[in-house]
């Protein structure tokens, strides 16, 4: 592949992947110290809803209506699963599992009883996002990285995702000693005046917004997949959170480089004739490092201790 053909077709799929999984990661090492790690999972099945009422809202097949309708969706679903934990007494676990599969379930019969059931939402693309297809026509050579009108043709998933992931990067380190000391000692943070449940909804919310802006380039696979791996397998290498969150952002953006080029060239590497999954790819080569970190991390026997 010649330098024009890469910037073409693979760079802004490339920095896409990377910037997803890293605005996933990020608030996945929290969520994982906290034992909230799927969480992810929870609001990749909750935004169906709030995608049906941003259609009906807006009457139109719509990129930003949709994206803020399951954005909303999230972010109630957030404050249900506490209110459910809280409230009910009940295991984190247990609280997303009801939840998720109740609005799930509720956006599918909105779906059914309304005007977008003839409309078609296509669950392959929630399930393995459209990162291949997110092509930058006008990236001509490496001088259109210079051209404003070049840039003006980058796929507008590439923007929204390098913001959110730009702010929550500015969060996380504005905000790391509260994060830190809630995190690993909730009761301490307490008495010093630290509003732990607040930020702890907080916590949950940014890695909605995370989850939200991931989805629609990239799907719900890579989403839950770089929630969990990255941060965990960063566990593993370290009993330091700083250098565990470092870590994390290393293996998300390798589990995304090596995974994409892996999807598109593996099959053909081995005598095969079609790319496959780049989503999917990604989210074996998440799973690979992390079972690589079980196995050879050198923090794997005490991953339970807390720094």
């Amino acid at each position: 592949m010649s330098g024009a053909e890469f910037i073409q077709i693979s760079l802004a799929p490339l920095v896409i992947g990377v910037l997803s999984a890293i605005a996933c990661a990020l608030p996945g090492n929290f969520l994982i110290l906290r034992r909230q790690a799927l969480i992810g999972d929870a609001i990749s099945h909750v935004v169906l809803p709030g995608i049906v009422v941003g259609f009906l809202v807006s009457g139109a097949v719509s990129t930003w209506p949709m994206m803020i309708g399951a954005a909303g969706a999230a972010i109630v679903a957030v404050v249900l699963i506490e209110t459910v934990r809280r409230v009910g007494r009940i295991e984190s676990g247990a609280a997303m599992g009801v939840v998720f599969t109740s609005m799930f379930a509720f956006g599918v019969l909105l779906l059914e009883q309304s005007d977008t059931s003839g409309v078609h939402l296509d669950v392959e693309h929630a399930l393995y996002g459209n990162l291949e297809s997110l092509i930058w026509l006008d990236g001509t050579g490496w001088a259109a990285l210079l051209d404003p009108a070049a840039l003006a043709g980058l796929p507008a998933e590439l923007p929204r995702i390098a913001f959110v992931a730009a702010a929550i990067a500015l969060l996380t380190l504005v905000f790391w000693r509260p994060l830190k000391l809630s995190t690993f000692d909730e009761g301490y943070a307490r008495t010093v005046g630290l509003p732990t449940s607040l930020i702890g909804f907080t916590l949950v919310v940014v890695a909605a917004i995370a989850a939200v802006a991931a989805f629609d380039a990239v799907g719900s696979i890579i989403v839950i997949a770089m929630f969990i791996c990255p941060p965990a397998a960063a566990r593993l290498m370290t009993d330091r959170l700083e250098r565990q969150v470092l870590w994390s952002v290393v293996f998300a953006a390798l589990s995304a480089v090596s995974g994409y080029v892996l999807a598109g060239y593996g099959p053909l590497w081995l005598g095969g004739e079609h790319a496959i999954s780049a989503a999917g790819m990604i989210a074996v080569t998440a799973g690979v490092i992390m079972a690589l970190a079980c196995l050879f991390g050198p923090h794997r026997k005490a991953s339970g201790q807390r720094s």
